[in-house]
C-alpha cells in the first residue's frame, strides 16, 4: 500500500481519484475534525472513519451507496408498523444522545469510531445547523431509535442509526425522507452498501456520478424550516 497523504491543519484534501482501491476509498490521514474541515470533506464526498486515539482517516469509497428519496421502499411490515402509530417522533431534540446510542448499540462504545473527538465535532456541527437527528420514542417517551447525519445544501449525508425496538430505525429513516422530500433534497449518502440499506431502496453508483450529484446539490440552499415531523409515526403515511 502506498503512503497516504498526511494532512496538517490547513492542508487541502488530495484529489479523490487518488484514493486507494484497498482499503476501498482510503484517501488521507490527519488534519483534525474542525467544523470547516468536516464541511469541506462532506462537500467533496469525503468522510472520517477511524478508531480513536489513532489519527483521523478520510474515506471516499467507490462505488457509493445512495438512497434517492423518491426510491424509498416501505415494506408491508414497515407500513403496518407506521399504521399502528406506536412511535412518537422528534427532530434535533436529543442529538448527542442519538450519537451515543448509535455507538453503544453497535458495540463500539465511545472509544472507537464514534469516540469523544467525533462526538464533540458532530455536536459542533449540530449547534451551527449542519448536523441533524431524527428521534423515535415509544409511548413511555423512551428513546428507542434514531439516526443522525449532515445536511449541506440539498444533500444529506447519513452517518449512523440505531434501533432498540423493532422497526424503530426504519421509522426514523421514513421520517428523514419526509423532511428531505419537503425540502427538495436530491439524495441521502449511505456511504457503503449493506443489505439493510438495499432493502430500503439504496443503490450503488460510481464515485464520479456521486461527485457530480454533489456538485449539483451542495450549493443549493434548503429551507431550515423543514426540520420538523408530525407527533406520531402514523401521520407519515
Amino acid at each position: 500500500m502506498r503512503a497516504l497523504p498526511q494532512l496538517h491543519h490547513s492542508d487541502a484534501f488530495p484529489p479523490t481519484s487518488e484514493a486507494l482501491d484497498y482499503p476501498n476509498g482510503l484517501l488521507a490521514v490527519g488534519g483534525g475534525l474542525s467544523a470547516s474541515r468536516l464541511t469541506d470533506a462532506y462537500r467533496r464526498g469525503i468522510f472520517p472513519w477511524y478508531e480513536e486515539p489513532q489519527p483521523v482517516l478520510w474515506w471516499t469509497p467507490d462505488p457509493r451507496s445512495v438512497l434517492f428519496p423518491e426510491r424509498l421502499h416501505i415494506s408491508r411490515s414497515l407500513r403496518k408498523t407506521l399504521r399502528k402509530d406506536a412511535f412518537k417522533l422528534s427532530v434535533d431534540q436529543h442529538f448527542e444522545v442519538v450519537m451515543r446510542r448509535c455507538a453503544q448499540l453497535r458495540g463500539d462504545g465511545l472509544g472507537t469510531w464514534i469516540g469523544d473527538d467525533m462526538l464533540a465535532a458532530y455536536c459542533d456541527l449540530h449547534h451551527i445547523g449542519h448536523a441533524h437527528s431524527i428521534e423515535v420514542l415509544n409511548q413511555q417517551n423512551e428513546l428507542v431509535g434514531g439516526l443522525y447525519g449532515i445536511a449541506l445544501g440539498r444533500a444529506f449525508f447519513g452517518e449512523s442509526m440505531f434501533s432498540a425496538e423493532t422497526d424503530a430505525s426504519k421509522v426514523a429513516l421514513v421520517g428523514l425522507i419526509d423532511i428531505l422530500s419537503r425540502g427538495g433534497f436530491r439524495l441521502v449518502d449511505c456511504q457503503v452498501e449493506s443489505e439493510h440499506l438495499n432493502s430500503l431502496g439504496a443503490i450503488n453508483i460510481s464515485r464520479l456520478d456521486f461527485e457530480e450529484l454533489l456538485a449539483q446539490t451542495v450549493d443549493i440552499a434548503h429551507d431550515p424550516g423543514i426540520w420538523h415531523l408530525p407527533a406520531t409515526c402514523g401521520e407519515l403515511l
